[in-house]
């Protein structure tokens, strides 16, 4: 007799929708805490009714699958629910840089195509300099942490708490095409126009997952995992916050919002909350520990993810003295981000701070489902020697498909059907890379590669600096000179000859080429940020 055929169309696919990651926390752990600033505080069973009626809000207003939602806050619990409302209706959520400059922040409203605006009382003197210039934006939601409403004539269409008080709840959420747009932001570049990336529901899904078992599979230290309270030091607005929230809530363990970036308030939330896992740029871990607050707050065991610019050794060494479990990650705004990890093994956590500091502070190992390579002029793969340099290409699930509404980029971007990330490395025989530059910023010394870097690195680890930059200055005879941009310590008189002596040091034992002593040396009060805390360069070259 014939049997039946079954087929799987008849059964439910399920989609890697975002949807699909809050269902575990919200069922078995509702009654974790999600909390701003020490001041509001919800359970997930909470948060999760919240993100029901933002959504049902959202459908009122009329936005529907494939509109832009844009949103303007600092890490708030509002951040999060839009995290999940905007894309779990069909929508695009567009995270606003709120650094960038008026006319780069007109383009990218304009570009994305902007249906609502979510803007924080905080922002309305910009919006008085660009309301009349982004005429996509039909409706425009006030985001308050006060009860009293601000003192601007702005007419908005509501407040945030009232209309979510007002909202039916959304009771389900529709199903649709997991390579559905789900969020887009702007890259932000020092010259010309931001460009727009984008990622799909599915890309989001598969780098919360594969971030959960890269970021939890190591026993020996730096592991996230349910018993952690989570606290973002990296801007909600750049890469969905390196991704970590979405990572967070799925596990369902406390997390920790802290509004706007202040030293003091980060200090106490960390004190007060008992926070054991965040990520940052180095320039805020730096802010934090020179803080007197510092002081006062016991950090040992505190987890943190550095990323978004090389880890200095010499922060590295600072954070271990204290007691911080630090250690590096390493990704771009095109890749959603996190490409790699350097999580030390058992064996490696018995050496002592100086020499885990090197491993701590390399880019790492590639997170799972990441292929990574090495590569040369020529595309081919570099010896996995640890010294010899070649540009990293990537392949994952997770990678922005293009530029948005940007051919020309987009084809240089994956030129070859990899990735570029223009970042150049080495890699050893256990396949853990060292970034050593970016091809923009490598040094051209009589037609050797002096790596910009690794000289940060040395001119940081001088007891009388506390930050450093290095470019290359056009030199008729070298082609290039490495020319270094320093800020002395507080009631330091450092001089430019002492601290060559000191790169000296480092030439005479073989750990930096000796072009590196035609260093120039330009004493600076500040070194100027790009709005993710990274060293402008760019800046620095038009100086």
């Amino acid at each position: 007799m014939n049997q039946p055929q079954w087929s799987a169309s008849e059964n439910y696919s399920y989609p890697l929708l975002i949807k699909n990651l809050l269902f575990a926390p919200a069922v078995y752990n509702p009654n974790q805490e999600i909390v701003y600033r020490g001041e509001k505080r919800y359970t997930y069973q909470q948060f999760r009714e919240r993100v029901r009626r933002l959504a049902g809000a959202l459908v009122r207003m009329g936005i529907k699958q494939g509109d832009t939602v844009a949103v303007m806050d600092w890490d708030s619990h509002r951040y999060l629910e839009c995290f999940y409302a905007v894309p779990m209706i069909g929508a695009v959520l567009h995270t606003i840089n709120i650094r960038l400059s008026p006319e780069q922040m007109v383009y990218t409203f304009s570009h994305a195509e902007d249906s609502a605006l979510f803007i924080n009382a905080e922002f309305l003197p910009l919006l008085d300099h660009i309301k009349g210039r982004i005429d996509t934006i039909k409706h425009f939601v006030l985001l308050n942490d006060s009860s009293t409403p601000p003192n601007h004539p702005f007419k908005f269409d509501n407040e945030y708490e009232k209309l979510l008080a007002e909202a039916e709840p959304l009771q389900e959420f529709p199903d649709f095409d997991e390579n559905l747009r789900a969020t887009t932001f702007y890259t932000t570049g020092t010259t010309g126009m931001p460009k727009g990336v984008f990622f799909s529901h599915r890309q989001l899904v598969l780098h919360t997952l594969s971030g959960l078992v890269s970021l939890a599979s190591n026993r020996a230290h730096g592991s996230f995992h349910r018993d952690d309270v989570y606290m973002p030091l990296t801007p909600m607005f750049h890469v969905h916050a390196w991704g970590i929230p979405y990572m967070a809530t799925m596990l369902g363990v406390k997390q920790v919002y802290p509004g706007k970036y202040a030293p003091d308030t980060i200090l106490r939330l960390i004190d007060q909350e008992k926070v054991s896992y965040s990520h940052c740029v180095p320039t805020i871990m730096h802010m934090l520990l020179k803080h007197p607050n510092s002081e006062n707050v016991d950090l040992s065991g505190w987890k943190v993810i550095i990323g978004g610019a090389a880890l200095p050794k010499a922060l590295c060494l600072a954070a271990l003295a204290r007691g911080i479990d630090i250690y590096s990650g390493y990704g771009l705004s095109e890749t959603c981000p996190i490409l790699t990890i350097s999580m030390l093994n058992a064996e490696e956590l018995q050496q002592p701070p100086e020499e885990q500091t090197t491993l701590r502070c390399r880019t790492g190992r590639p997170f799972a489902l990441v292929h990574l390579r090495v590569v040369n002029e020529q595309f081919r793969d570099v010896p996995d020697d640890d010294l010899t340099s070649g540009e990293v290409v990537v392949r994952t699930p997770w990678l922005t498909p293009s530029y948005l509404k940007d051919n020309v980029n987009s084809e240089k971007l994956w030129a070859g059907g990899w990735l570029h990330t223009g970042d150049v490395a080495a890699r050893d025989s256990r396949g853990s890379i060292r970034i050593t530059d970016r091809l923009k910023d490598v040094i051209k010394v009589g037609g050797e590669w002096l790596s910009s870097l690794e000289l940060e690195d040395i001119l940081i680890s001088h007891p009388a600096v506390s930050e450093a930059a290095v470019i290359g200055q056009p030199n008729d005879r070298w082609g290039e000179v490495p020319l270094a941009f320093v800020v002395r310590k507080e009631n330091e008189t450092l001089t430019a000859k002492q601290l060559i002596a000191h790169v000296r040091e480092f030439i005479d034992k073989g750990l930096v080429p000796g072009e590196a002593i035609l260093l120039k040396v330009q004493f600076v009060g500040a070194l100027e940020k790009t709005s993710v805390g990274k060293v402008n360069k760019q800046a620095l070259r038009g100086k």
